[in-house]
């Protein structure tokens, strides 16, 4: 458990000026759009969608409205959500891990429509188009008679 000392001496740590990252003062989250927006010390205003970020995507509006900041300024938790995004990363477009970014690209490049897909899928429909599924038997069961 951290004591009430080492909380403000946390506190005042992160408040330095020396530091040389933009930090979060304030955060909100904007229901009428589904957003959330970030005010940082710059003075700079970050806004990004909920549903581009791990952990928040399938997340209600009353979850996302309680938002904190890291003592360091440098985090957004969202604690009925126990998610959490990094400040620096979020400002770099990383809004999830490695992982999830791939799968969730992917998802979006394989929903996508263009004439070049549709000319490549006709091209392909012309081969033979994919393997059909051969169903695979099991040699211990016998089919009924």
């Amino acid at each position: 458990m951290v004591t009430r000392k080492e909380f403000d001496e946390a506190t005042a740590r992160a408040k330095n000026p020396r530091l040389a990252a933009p930090a979060a003062v304030s955060a909100k989250y904007l229901r009428a759009t589904r957003r959330v927006s970030v005010t940082l010390n710059t003075g700079i205003e970050v806004v990004f969608p909920a549903d581009r970020a791990e952990g928040l995507a399938r997340a209600r509006p009353s979850d996302l409205a309680d938002i904190e900041i890291t003592p360091s300024g440098l985090g957004l938790h969202f604690p009925r959500l126990d998610a959490d995004i990094y400040l620096p990363a979020l400002l770099e477009g990383v809004l999830g891990t490695r992982r999830w970014m791939a799968a969730s690209l992917g998802k979006k490049g394989g929903s996508a429509r263009s004439e070049a897909k549709a000319n490549a899928s006709r091209k392909n429909g012309k081969l033979g188009g994919r393997p059909r599924k051969i169903e695979k038997r099991n040699p211990k069961v016998r089919a009924a008679s």
